[in-house]
């Protein structure tokens, strides 16, 4: 069995020198040497198993296989051009940006300096509670909650989160409860239990619930504090408190739109007034 890879650039070749008719005329196209095709359509029809010219002194005659690949590739050639061109110039550069639930809601509220005036980026807001994969390019930038301990990434400390309980005056003195695999989620279980008003399984629906004075929520103190409706309704949870940190890999970090994301990202989440 023949396990030789036939590479697209061969295959682009292949269509020039098929159409050209010879070496000679595909290397002017191609910009490569008559020698240099001639070895690549060699390996092309060893790679494939199969003879695709009839070679002359008149040039290269298309056997019956070379005559359906040419056919075949010719059908799918303006696909693959359209899936391969470089962007237009002028299109703005896309980042990727991972953030749980609370900052990205801060963080929605600032998208005008975040893409700038007039608008250099395209932000594409990643909103998951769990932590993607920045070393393998599932975002560019991620907000975590500890520092990262891969080798390939570098990172930009960021204030630290507090967590407090926030309700409407006059609300039910009862917890509304998040059903998920987060630590605030988590204290809800140890210290709720079962004993809830209602249960969600998005953090976003515990507000929503709050602001309508249903119930309390456990949130971070720079969500509850920009709710001018809500009240604390009791101290900080400091097992809660954690550290956050801005973090992207270091192959990244030196890119023009990845520098100017990162900038505007921590402006943004500069400490607020709580």
């Amino acid at each position: 069995m023949n396990e030789t890879m036939v590479e697209w650039n061969d295959l682009q070749l292949f269509l020039a020198v098929a159409r050209e008719g010879g070496l000679s005329a595909a290397a002017k196209s191609t910009r490569r040497s008559a020698a240099t095709l001639g070895r690549r359509m060699l390996a092309l029809e060893r790679g494939m198993g199969r003879d695709l010219f009839v070679r002359h002194d008149r040039g290269y005659e298309l056997t019956f296989e070379g005559r359906a690949l040419l056919e075949s590739l010719t059908e799918i050639e303006p696909r693959i051009y359209r899936l391969t061109a470089p962007a237009r110039q002028g299109t703005r550069p896309l980042v990727k940006v991972s953030a749980g639930t609370w900052t990205t809601l801060h963080l929605v509220q600032f998208i005008d300096q975040l893409t700038g005036t007039p608008p250099d980026l395209r932000l594409r807001f990643v909103s998951a509670e769990a932590v993607l994969d920045i070393s393998h390019r599932e975002v560019t930038i991620g907000f975590r909650n500890r520092r990262p301990t891969e080798e390939a990434l570098v990172c930009r400390k960021l204030w630290r989160v507090e967590f407090a309980p926030y309700a409407m005056e006059g609300s039910q003195d009862r917890w509304i409860k998040v059903v998920a695999d987060t630590p605030s989620a988590r204290w809800l279980e140890r210290t709720v239990g079962t004993d809830a008003i209602c249960e969600v399984n998005s953090p976003r629906n515990s507000l929503d619930l709050a602001l309508a004075g249903k119930g309390i929520a456990l949130l971070p103190t720079f969500i509850g504090a920009a709710q001018p409706q809500l009240r604390r309704r009791g101290g900080i949870i400091s097992e809660l408190g954690h550290d956050q940190w801005l973090v992207t890999h270091q192959d990244d970090r030196t890119l023009p739109e990845v520098r100017r994301a990162i900038d505007r990202l921590y402006n943004a989440m500069e400490q607020p007034d709580i």
